[in-house]
């Protein structure tokens, strides 16, 4: 079984279809999306009408949660430009869309971690800033799921770590958006380090699950001038260097 893992497209179309054309040429039996799907100055209904069609396996990250459960006038700038341009059948696509997944009995689709959208899986946010997270802190954020592969998103930056029991968790890193700045618990930064989209394709042998992670060339000044003429200049630096 080979698995493409998608996650945090935030409205890339560009990004999107690129990854789709990478995808193909490389092959895989099932397609997954992890979140954060529509959410920035892009192209939200169109990725939204890409993508609903394909009905992949796909669960809802922190940006579907916020688009859907809070009044307009409160939403950040990424989800205030999507949800005004986003129709009702999107909005009903989103709201169906499950927190978590199984694919099968021993893959586990989630954004975050399995119990929270928000928490990091695989980085650790400190007063010093972001690092990689310990085993033992990966160990704890996995809780007692029996699953063997566990497909988280929400970080934009490409990891994998396997735990003393078996235990695989993967980030495919962001197709859409390759740094970004937040700041809790703490300032800090995720960045990639370049434009490319980034996704992975997870593959099971018989020694257990092989992780490939894909980097992808798109048109990413067109999507950056986008960004600068919809107010977000600092979505435009990230699109085109993958830097805050």
């Amino acid at each position: 079984m080979k698995i493409a893992a998608l996650s945090d497209i935030h409205g890339n179309l560009a990004a999107l279809n690129a990854v789709f054309d990478d995808i193909r040429q490389q092959g895989a039996d099932v397609v997954v999306n992890l979140g954060d799907i529509l959410s920035g100055p892009l192209h939200a209904s169109e990725t939204a009408d890409r993508l609903i069609p394909l009905a992949l396996p796909t669960i809802q990250g922190n940006h579907e949660r916020q688009l859907l459960d809070t009044d307009p006038a409160r939403m950040g700038a990424s989800d205030r430009f999507a949800h005004a341009a986003l129709r009702d059948e999107h909005l009903a696509w989103l709201r169906a869309l499950p927190a978590t997944l199984r694919l099968d009995d021993d893959v586990l689709l989630v954004h975050g971690t399995p119990q929270d959208d928000l928490t990091y899986f695989l980085d650790t946010v400190t007063s010093s800033g972001c690092r990689t997270a310990t085993h033992d802190e990966v160990r704890r954020r996995a809780g007692d799921t029996d699953a063997a592969l566990i497909l988280c998103g929400h970080t934009h930056l490409q990891r994998s770590m396997k735990l003393a029991d078996g235990r695989l968790v993967v980030n495919p890193g962001s197709v859409g958006l390759q740094a970004y700045e937040d700041e809790r618990p703490f300032p800090h930064r995720m960045e990639m380090g370049s434009p490319h989209a980034r996704y992975a394709t997870v593959t099971r042998t018989a020694l257990g699950w092989d992780v490939e992670f894909r980097s992808v060339a798109y048109d990413w000044h067109t999507a950056a001038d986008l960004a600068a003429a919809n107010g977000r200049p600092d979505w435009a630096v990230a699109l085109r260097t993958g830097h805050c």
